[in-house]
């Protein structure tokens, strides 16, 4: 355990970021024992200008002119800093000399702002944890020589045109000099090891206390009246991470089954022919209170992954959501999906989809729940940042092996 500590947090997510993240729950468990910078991504000179009326940007500006604190305490032993400087949006340029001498300059300009907050807090010998901010931080190590400093990786990034054309090679040479990189899947975990062998697995934190079977008796109405069984899936609908093809053969092959999706529509999502389905009924956006009670609902709940580069390593936290509630669960099997081999039905294509959730619907009972449920709840953020915990003290006593 890591107690007394001073820890830097950077990413690509800012703190007032409207959904999830990995990188603040982390922050959040750091901070129950240690004090904690979550330091935003500086305001890019294109984001500026394009979004010049979004309200955050506004109050980023405010800040860089002074007109509002760069760095506020969120509670005891968490502060968000907030840079009071501009970079150059140069993430898309071809020329790697140029993007090279740009982006030191973006650096410096970022590890000034750091190093004015860790000066203000008195952060002495900390430990830096990067969450994937390969471009803006990439010299911040040599800058502000941490005592550790680890580099996050829980997406593969540089398969997403936004970040392929400097990152293949950026994020490589990043992982490289960290001192030890950490993954949240067992897929990213070994792409890492091909350019820092002191790359490791730790799992992945979720918070799964609402996702009891227990607290839930009343069904929301919008779905009460859907015939059953229901084969559910709660998530955004993104054509980018799931597979339309799936869905539609599972309710073509199956008209007797209903096909819930509970989640934001993307525009692939909203022109498909899915709407064209009698039994495929789309709920739309919840509130993540509600979310539970909507799960509890269905019979089977499913995780239909579009296999690509951007998605095949992403450990999928709504899988631990479903075992929470004791839910049979039918996914695409992936390597990131393997720690779930023994709670899960894996397929690897439409056919092996229809058997498994023939078999999930037969074979659900109250002895299979309670074993789904007791594993998921082992994900927790505690778990998750005690492994941290303990790559940082065997690289700090040189046992790190």
């Amino acid at each position: 355990m890591i107690k007394n500590r001073d820890i830097i947090v950077l990413g690509i997510q800012a703190w007032d970021i409207e959904i999830g993240s990995n990188c603040k729950n982390i922050a959040f468990e750091f901070s129950k024992n240690n004090r904690v910078l979550y330091v935003n991504s500086p305001l890019d000179i294109t984001t500026a200008i394009k979004k010049r009326n979004d309200p955050r940007v506004k109050k980023r500006k405010d800040i860089i002119n002074g007109k509002a604190d760069d760095l506020v305490e969120l509670q005891a032993n968490l502060w968000n800093l907030n840079p009071r400087t501009y970079l150059l949006s140069i993430n898309q340029l071809g020329n790697n000399l140029i993007f090279d001498f740009l982006n030191k300059i973006n650096n410096n300009r970022f590890a000034k702002q750091i190093k004015s907050a860790i000066e203000r807090l008195g952060f002495k010998d900390y430990i830096i944890f990067n969450d994937s901010d390969m471009f803006r931080s990439f010299y911040i190590k040599e800058i502000l020589k941490p005592k550790t400093y680890i580099y996050y990786t829980r997406d593969n990034l540089v398969a997403v045109d936004y970040w392929k054309k400097q990152g293949l090679r950026t994020e490589a040479n990043h992982m490289e000099k960290a001192d030890f990189v950490c993954a949240n899947s067992t897929y990213l975990a070994k792409l890492a090891q091909k350019f820092n062998p002191h790359s490791y697995y730790v799992g992945q934190g979720c918070d799964v206390s609402a996702f009891d079977a227990s607290l839930f008796n009343e069904i929301p109405a919008d779905i009460s009246n859907i015939k059953r069984p229901i084969i559910g899936y709660i998530g955004a609908l993104l054509a980018l991470r799931l597979d339309i093809k799936v869905i539609s053969e599972i309710a073509k092959e199956k008209p007797n089954w209903s096909i819930v999706l509970v989640g934001p529509e993307d525009s692939t999502f909203k022109n498909s022919k899915l709407h064209d389905f009698d039994n495929v009924h789309f709920l739309g956006n919840k509130n993540s209170d509600e979310l539970p009670a909507y799960l509890g609902a269905f019979d089977v709940a499913i995780n239909p992954q579009l296999l690509s580069p951007v998605t095949i390593g992403n450990y999928p936290r709504k899988i631990d959501e479903y075992l929470a509630m004791g839910k049979p669960t039918v996914a695409t099997k992936t390597e990131a999906m393997s720690v779930f081999a023994d709670y899960t039905y894996l397929a690897q294509n439409i056919e092996e989809y229809l058997e498994f959730i023939e078999l999930a619907l037969k074979d659900n009972t109250a002895e299979k729940q309670n074993e789904k449920a007791f594993f998921a709840r082992k994900h927790s953020w505690g778990n998750n940042v005690k492994d941290i915990y303990e790559l940082i003290e065997k690289f700090e006593s040189g046992t790190l092996k």
